[in-house]
């Protein structure tokens, strides 16, 4: 019999450890991406002076780039002013917006992207996708996963402790959009790629389960394993679905409706995740979701991020018309609004005000 097998675009590197951020120039060389230290640096006009100033002696090679912002225009200028340079690799040291920049921005030159990421916030340091703001409103654009990840613990520390705890309410969210994926292949007939879900659950499984805090390595460990493996996920699947469900449409519902006051990704997607499994009737799900998001000081109740019931009841409305063509409990059940009102209301005696 014929023996079949495919191939999974992952990272050649993932470097997750104290003290990584030291040796990336000795990293990239070991590993033939760049041997010559040839690198194109993207990182932030702010923060990234820092890290500029730390890793500068390491790599001599280098050329920096500054980004103003997370946008489909940086992205473009980002790749217009690196186009000429020969380099060996793009780098992208930073938060989300700046490595989705340094992503789209190596894509668009045909080189590979090293993400060094500096806080875990979501999932997307990755993923094969690049989000930026565009003029209307927030775009996703598919782009190869970088070739190599490296996260420092110590670096992650310096992070404010929220955009860490962002990164928990994303992982989390896996295991309710995993949930949606498999609701949609029982009752539409959608495919599902069991690996991909496999690793996708795995990764929210391994930090809801976890009893650290985010001042402590082996969670923040944990944690960073759990986004980088959700980010392959997305690779296996071809498509976001392992990590997107009707948490993450509760979550853009929040940006569009009230794009000056939506919370951080994560923390919206966690309070979406923890909703869902109640409306799918996983109370002992919800209830854990629930009580481990508290514990890391993420939100469960929209009072929590500064908004009113009613306008909770508003983005879980409209939550479907962000991601048309996509089955999750939320098409599934196309509750009124005085149903979603009476959920809402279950679901704030279940998990406890």
């Amino acid at each position: 019999m014929p023996v079949l097998t495919r191939l999974i675009p992952s990272p050649v590197v993932v470097d997750i450890r104290r003290g990584a951020l030291a040796d990336l120039a000795e990293v990239l060389a070991d590993e033939r991406i760049s041997a010559s230290g040839k690198l194109a640096v993207a990182i932030s006009a702010g923060s990234g002076a820092a890290l500029r100033a730390r890793l500068a002696p390491a790599l001599p090679g280098a050329s920096w780039y500054e980004v103003g912002g997370g946008t489909l225009d940086e992205a473009v200028k980002l790749a217009d002013a690196m186009k000429s340079g020969h380099y060996d690799a793009v780098v992208g040291l930073g938060g989300g917006k700046i490595i989705d920049c340094a992503k789209f921005a190596a894509a668009r030159i045909g080189l590979p992207l090293v993400a060094v990421a500096t806080n875990l916030s979501h999932d997307g340091l990755c993923s094969p996708v690049a989000t930026l703001d565009n003029d209307a409103g927030r775009g996703s654009y598919g782009v190869p996963n970088p070739i190599a990840v490296v996260i420092d613990l110590d670096v992650v520390r310096q992070a404010p402790p929220r955009f860490v705890r962002s990164g928990v309410g994303d992982a989390i969210s896996n295991i309710s959009a995993v949930a949606d994926w498999e609701l949609s292949h029982r009752e539409t007939g959608e495919k599902i790629d069991g690996l991909a879900a496999a690793m996708a659950r795995q990764a929210g499984e391994a930090v809801l389960r976890h009893p650290g805090g985010v001042e402590d390595d082996g969670f923040l460990t944990v944690l960073a394993e759990g986004l980088v493996l959700t980010g392959i996920s997305m690779s296996v699947a071809g498509d976001s679905r392992p990590a997107s469900g009707a948490c993450h449409e509760i979550n853009h519902a929040f940006d569009l409706l009230y794009p000056q006051r939506a919370a951080s990704h994560g923390e919206q997607c966690g309070l979406g995740a923890a909703f869902a499994m109640h409306l799918r009737g996983a109370r002992g799900e919800a209830g854990l979701m629930a009580e481990v998001l508290r514990r890391h000081s993420l939100p469960v109740l929209p009072g929590d991020i500064g908004f009113r019931v009613e306008e909770f009841v508003r983005a879980v409305e409209f939550a479907p018309q962000t991601r048309p063509g996509r089955y999750t409990i939320l098409e599934h059940l196309d509750l009124s609004t005085d149903q979603i009102r009476d959920c809402y209301a279950d679901y704030v005696k279940a998990i406890g005000s």
